[in-house]
């Protein structure tokens, strides 16, 4: 089998280039893109989902491993003739699914087979695609291997007491245990971004131990962390107001001092609020 032309000689061929617009950063280092593969842990057997592949680095590293199948969904058709090059040079491994990934049923997709998430998503659409996938339900995805911005990489894995702590870093605590994989300088990137970044690793909690209601979870760290200098009492007057009684009664039922302030909560505590916000809320 003749080896694959390099990623930088697939750009050029095809004209492609990083667009703004799409939150576009390539990865041309393949001991990267393969070592970001492995991260998930082994793949035999199990569906592989990427999202927003570009010219395809990550792509590779993923069909290099036992993975029985990858699903690329790509929004940017561009990229999809070097994909599908890529793919042939497979087998019949590869799926292309031209669509927004905010908008695909991945669960459909893979048609409930065990399937891991790994991508260098797209900096622009990263956190909205997080918390979809925190709230599929079923959760369809037995671990997650997703690259972001370092600053949002340390909001998702943040503890209380942590400057990073905030909602993003609750509302995973409530699915999944998430830990930093590897860090990314920008330098790593074509073109680099602002920024570093970070490979954060999840894996769904057991079903017993999840806080399924995000709705009631992100009304109230919504609310918490939105005025996050202000004690619980003021700060979560407004999701309190929302479901019809008073930061004081929400506070009291969840067993948290009124003069707390969101920062120094740990996610249980956020877990108590939603579920005496949905109780008031009825």
């Amino acid at each position: 089998m003749s080896e694959l032309p390099p990623l930088r000689e697939v750009i050029a061929t095809h004209g492609l280039d990083a667009r703004k617009s799409f939150g576009q950063h390539f990865l041309f280092d393949l001991n990267l893109t393969a070592k970001i593969a492995r991260l998930a842990g082994p793949l035999d057997g199990l569906i592989a989902v990427e999202i927003g592949p570009g010219p395809g680095g990550l792509t590779r590293g993923l069909l290099a491993t036992d993975a029985r199948h990858v699903i690329a969904i790509e929004k940017d058709r561009r990229f999809l003739p070097a994909l599908e090059e890529a793919g042939a040079h497979y087998g019949d491994r590869l799926t292309l699914i031209e669509a927004d990934a905010l908008e695909a049923d991945e669960a459909a997709l893979t048609g409930g087979k065990p399937a891991v998430i790994a991508s260098n998503l797209p900096y622009n659409v990263g956190t909205p695609l997080l918390i979809k996938w925190l709230k599929a339900s079923p959760i369809w995805w037995s671990a997650a291997v997703l690259m972001f911005q370092r600053e949002v990489a340390d909001r998702v894995v943040a503890k209380a007491g942590a400057k990073a702590y905030g909602r993003l870093a609750v509302l995973t605590a409530a699915i999944a245990s998430a830990r930093i994989g590897l860090k990314v300088p920008a330098r790593a990137f074509t073109p680099p971004p602002k920024v570093e970044s970070a490979v954060v690793v999840l894996h769904p909690l057991p079903a017993e131990k999840r806080f399924h209601d995000l709705d009631a979870l992100e009304a109230v760290t919504e609310s918490a962390f939105g005025q996050r200098r202000k004690m619980l009492r003021s700060s979560l007057s407004a999701a309190a107001s929302k479901a019809g009684t008073t930061a004081e009664h929400l506070l009291t039922a969840a067993g948290i001092e009124p003069t707390a302030r969101a920062e120094t909560i740990p996610p249980e505590g956020f877990f108590r609020l939603a579920e005496a916000w949905r109780m008031a809320k009825g």
